[in-house]
């Protein structure tokens, strides 16, 4: 059953023309917005902020139980 199921997708990828163009397109819009953009314009705040594991968990742990108790 598996070979079977391997052996239609390898065949179909195998023939494609138009496919394989879009999929390259797929991958580097995928490594473009998960690579490049993260570096530019999502900087990690919390290893820039806090110099320890402690302080950035003490930070998430009141961030989090503080929005909790907003909602109620």
């Amino acid at each position: 059953m598996f070979k079977n199921a391997f052996s239609l997708y390898y065949d179909g990828f195998r023939s494609m023309v138009l496919g394989r163009t879009l999929w390259k397109i797929i991958l580097i819009k995928l490594f473009i917005m998960f690579a490049i953009l993260k570096v530019f314009f999502f900087p990690n705040f919390l290893e820039t902020n806090f110099a320890t594991d402690a302080e950035r968990a003490d930070h998430v742990l009141s961030n989090l139980t503080q929005s909790a108790a907003d909602n109620h």
